[in-house]
């Protein structure tokens, strides 16, 4: 029997016990329920992420066709090299992993050393990306060859690749190691190219072992939108060509550029600026980009030499078509001409007065025309094809200084044109403030105020097309990997500006100019009507480092045909260093070189003249092994003269060789048989600087052929001379060769 007070001490026990019970049960619970209820996602994320793994499965990035589905831009197969930090344990490994990942992959040493020792409970740490299948190979036979596969790893993915390296380079632009859009097409449509990225989710226990794989989980990546684009690559191509053949014979200092672009829709053709410089390598400065950095003088490690090349890149990525500045000139007397017509304050046949300059009210010195001498007196449409500044000022003081900056505005000279490419600028104009008679008047022929050459050709197509303004573009579709059109670009004209009546009444203004004596006659196209202005302006008014009082801009801009217009181009040289910097002379001759294979490559055929017809080149056969008299007749029906040598009665030889060209009423045939052969008789004449008449009559009168390059119209105006010839003066020719002559007309200015 236990005593009172033992018993009292024991319950006493008991209740401490109890209570000791429910405050850890308490505690237990509180615990719990934090774990299970209040934080139960964040303590489920940590144990899921020390019980799996995830790789990430890169999507493809969308493709770049241009608008016949020819690929542009696509990707190739690389690999991710990345290690499991949290097998490798031992010492050796981490050194033997570290030396030759560094040395296959061509990464710093240290650096792969760091990754392991810093990250022991990571299980994916990138080593290199974009690694191409030549390394990857020797990345895989190393970890063969160790018995490394629990510890480094190779994941497939894609790298950007651009099919023809520079074609277009300024309009597609390029992306960045990590795949995100950084320039042209690349930025402006990367959140659609872009894909989403894909996951796999591996399981492992508790000693970080692979768990079988019905614990592993695969989200598949979805690739990138694909674009089809407006380019044409054919026309881009020859684009391109014209763009460096303006650049080497003009001797720009600071790049040139071109625009093709549909009149009605404003889809963009063909886009470049010249020199370019290769996707696939974004960061190598082309060779003149390259020559400028080398002749600096900085040494290659300075802060100045990293500088410039940085500001060398920055300036070989810019799209001059769409960021750069310029004053268009007289290209802008299209735009000023289209008003007065409009508004009806001129007459086709009214006349205006130009004796090498005007004075405009509220400045204090006359402005003078390109012809210091003056055209004298001349109409209206003499006064725009003739390209005469006093004409087109004295056509804005009766347009008026509201109507003249209404109409300006309209045609979007005072906006972006809202072209797809990234950093289009907007022009520098006056405000309507600041615009008083002295503005109107130099703004009449172009000067004075700035915009882009996509400003410029979409105002231009404007009076193309019947009076619609149009949005330049570059996107025609988007669409998915089976081909389905997911979007359409709207290509609707904004608005009309002016009649199509004016427009074209205009354009058969301009394509009379280029077809007869106007400024733009190095613009002509056998076969084609073209409309087409020129047009210098001014950079520079006082002297440089070098005694130079003016850097020049020389363009042209066309469309074609002129009696219903497809396309309109622009060429814009900037800062010519030859002797003639007008842009009749640097732009207008490789509108027409560009005209000429564009047009009948969109189908458009050629209406020749019965001049032309006269004129017209004619393809000679292959006349050896025939004889003499059927080589007679098929000469005879091409309709070009002939020549037997020798006496026999089969053709051994001939002169020119078979698929030249002959002209129609100059050309002859030299047809050789067994008992003559052709010699080394006739010296090449100097024709160089002769006009192309002149030219042809000498060679002729020489015993040779005669194979007339650029200026096709060189019987209108006295300017059309020999700029160079092919082979040169004094060389020893065969009679009945060929020799080639380009041909300009140096007489028109803008």
């Amino acid at each position: 029997m236990a005593y009172p007070k033992q018993h009292s001490m024991i319950k006493f026990r008991a209740r401490i016990i109890v209570g000791f019970i429910c405050l850890m049960f308490a505690i237990v619970s509180v615990v719990l329920f934090n774990l299970q209820i209040l934080n139960y996602e964040k303590y489920q994320s940590e144990v899921i992420n020390q019980m799996t793994s995830e790789t990430t499965v890169r999507a493809n990035r969308g493709k770049i066709y241009d608008t016949n589905m020819n690929l542009l831009v696509t990707n190739t197969t690389v690999w991710r090299v990345f290690i499991d930090p949290s097998k490798i344990k031992e010492y050796d490994d981490k050194l033997l992993i570290a030396d030759n990942l560094s040395r296959i992959l061509e990464v710093d040493y240290n650096s792969v050393l760091e990754k392991i020792n810093n990250n022991p409970k990571k299980r994916d740490i990138t080593i290199k990306n974009n690694v191409e299948k030549e390394t990857a190979d020797l990345v895989r036979e190393f970890i063969i060859e160790n018995d490394l596969s629990s510890m480094i790893y190779l994941a497939i993915g894609s790298q950007r690749f651009y099919c023809y390296g520079d074609l277009a380079s300024h309009v597609l632009g390029f992306t960045n190691v990590d795949g995100k859009g950084q320039y042209g097409l690349e930025l402006t449509y990367d959140d659609y190219l872009t894909g989403i990225d894909g996951k796999l989710l591996t399981a492992h226990d508790a000693q970080g072992n692979d768990m079988p794989y019905k614990y592993e989980s695969y989200i598949s990546a979805k690739n990138g939108t694909n674009i089809v684009s407006t380019l044409d690559m054919r026309i881009q191509y020859e684009l391109e060509n014209q763009l460096e053949a303006a650049y080497e014979n003009a001797g720009a200092r600071n790049r040139v550029t071109g625009i093709v672009m549909e009149v009605d829709t404003g889809a963009v053709l063909a886009m470049a600026t010249y020199p370019d410089f290769d996707c696939n390598n974004p960061k190598i400065l082309n060779e003149e980009f390259q020559k400028e950095l080398e002749s600096s003088g900085y040494l290659p490690d300075s802060e100045e030499y990293t500088n410039l090349y940085m500001n060398l890149l920055y300036e070989m990525w810019n799209n001059k078509a769409v960021n750069d500045l310029y004053e268009p000139g007289s290209t802008f007397k299209v735009i000023t001409s289209a008003i007065a017509l409009e508004e009806k304050v001129v007459k086709l046949a009214d006349r205006f007065y130009c004796p090498g300059h005007y004075k405009v009210e509220g400045y204090s010195s006359p402005i003078h025309c390109h012809k210091r001498t003056g055209h004298g007196s001349v109409t209206f449409v003499e006064g725009l094809q003739q390209s005469c500044n006093p004409t087109l000022m004295m056509l804005a003081e009766r347009i008026g200084r509201d109507t003249f900056y209404k109409y300006f505005e309209a045609f979007g000279y005072r906006a972006k044109t809202g072209v797809d490419l990234p950093g289009e600028s907007l022009g520098i104009t006056h405000t309507l403030d600041g615009f008083n008679q002295v503005e109107l008047a130099v703004y009449s022929f172009g000067q004075t105020f700035k915009v882009t050459p996509i400003q410029q050709i979409t105002a231009i197509s404007t009076i193309a097309n019947g009076g619609y303004l149009v949005t330049p573009h570059i996107l025609r579709q988007l669409v998915d990997d089976d081909g389905n059109v997911l979007y359409s670009y709207d290509d609707s004209a904004k608005r009309q500006i002016i009649s199509t009546e004016t427009c074209e009444t205009l354009t058969k203004i301009l394509a009379d100019g280029v077809a007869g004596n106007g400024g733009a006659k190095n613009a002509y196209v056998k076969g084609y009507s073209v409309a087409a202005k020129t047009g210098t302006s001014e950079k520079r008014d006082t002297p440089d480092e070098n005694g130079e009082f003016s850097l020049r801009v020389g363009s042209c801009v066309a469309y074609a045909p002129a009696d219903d217009p497809v396309i309109a181009a622009i060429i814009m040289v900037d800062e010519p260093s030859i002797a003639n910097v007008y842009g009749s002379v640097v732009a207008a001759p490789y509108i027409s070189n560009l005209l000429s294979v564009v047009l009948p490559y969109l189908g458009i055929e050629p209406q020749y003249t019965q001049e032309e017809l006269a004129s017209m080149e004619i393809p000679i056969s292959d006349y050896t092994g025939k004889t003499v008299k059927d080589a007679q007749t098929e000469i005879k029906n091409k309709g070009l003269n002939y020549e037997v040598i020798g006496s026999g009665n089969i053709v051994t030889s001939q002169i020119p060789k078979s698929g030249s060209l002959l002209s129609s009423e100059t050309g002859k045939v030299l047809l050789y048989t067994a008992d003559k052969e052709a010699s080394l008789s006739v010296t090449a004449p100097d024709l160089v600087g002769r006009t192309a008449a002149a030219a042809n009559k000498l060679a002729v009168n020489s015993g040779l052929n005669v194979n007339i390059l650029g200026a096709q119209n060189y019987d209108t105006g006295a300017g059309a001379v020999v700029i160079s010839q092919s082979p040169e003066a004094g060389t020893k020719m065969a009679r009945g060769d060929i020799i080639t002559i380009d041909v300009r007309h140096l007489d028109g200015t803008d």
